[in-house]
């Protein structure tokens, strides 16, 4: 589903067919879950084709490296020129692309000294559709935040997210949310939480969670709309007496919860606030004006 016989992709510094490209076995990315990567949308807009956010998408890519120690020598700008390329060459408008910073051969624990790019692009719809949410609480925890780096996006970080969502596939759920360490809501596997009470928006603080580019855009929205949002700790209590909810990240984009744990809330999704920044982020990555949008 990902790829064809005709699919190309960048490969350390050359556009190759996928069904060509190879890895090493020893890649300490593959043994160790050493590497970062980046989740990016494109999308066709009023003025064409538009990758939603590149700047700040490649920046995070390069900020995770160096988060983590692994030497990367692209510039934001020649990330970005690689993208728009790699969509040309595959013909592709409405997309998802995927960069990936691995490692080469190195069976220790220590810093590579070989460090690669691949970068891929596929048709992606909505990570969960377009249906509202059945979620639960989830029995895995976000990682303590002494224990690695949280606002990196690193491959194998994301153990802990598979763990979690498999877990709740198993229990007749869409998808988990998961705690901190502290017991307050965090995140889901794969994207930021945000819930509704009493007209204003509430998602968590930075520090146990990946501060996702679409959660700051989701942020940025509310402020020009209007919309009251604080960040702050949320009990698991609170979301008995929540109004909404929802989901945001690059793959989901604005997914809408309709209950946790069987518990619906208790505004229909389409009076929510979550709708309506629905819609403006809708109305943002395809570069058309949401100013008729009011609450």
């Amino acid at each position: 589903m990902y790829y064809t016989k005709d699919t190309i992709l960048f490969l350390n510094g050359k556009f190759i067919k996928a069904v060509d490209a190879h890895t090493d076995l020893y890649s300490q990315t593959l043994h160790y879950g050493f590497g970062a990567f980046e989740g990016i949308r494109a999308y066709q807009s009023l003025n064409g084709v538009k990758i939603f956010k590149a700047f700040e998408h490649f920046e995070r890519l390069r900020k995770s490296c160096a988060l983590v120690g692994i030497p990367f020598q692209y510039e934001t700008e020649e990330l970005v020129q690689i993208a728009y390329q790699l969509l040309e060459r595959n013909n592709l408008s409405d997309s998802y692309i995927r960069p990936l910073v691995y490692c080469g051969p190195n069976m220790t624990l220590t810093q590579p000294q070989d460090v690669f790019l691949m970068m891929c692009a596929w048709e992606w719809d909505k990570y969960h559709g377009d249906k509202l949410l059945k979620l639960c609480v989830s029995s895995y925890q976000r990682p303590n935040p002494n224990s690695l780096k949280m606002e990196a996006k690193v491959t194998g970080h994301y153990v802990n997210s598979i763990l979690a969502t498999s877990e709740a596939k198993v229990r007749g759920y869409d998808e988990a949310l998961m705690l901190d360490m502290n017991g307050n809501v965090a995140e889901a596997p794969g994207a930021n939480f945000f819930l509704e009470k009493n007209g204003v928006l509430y998602t968590p603080p930075v520090g146990h969670i990946l501060p996702g580019i679409t959660r700051q855009t989701v942020l940025n929205i509310c402020r020009e709309l209007d919309i009251p949002v604080k960040e702050r700790n949320i009990s698991p209590e609170e979301l008995e007496s929540a109004d909404s909810a929802f989901l945001c990240g690059t793959a989901a984009e604005i997914a809408g919860i309709e209950s946790i744990d069987a518990k619906p809330f208790r505004k229909e999704w389409y009076e929510s606030l979550g709708a309506t920044v629905q819609e403006a982020y809708k109305c943002q990555v395809l570069e058309k004006s949401f100013s008729y949008v009011i609450i």
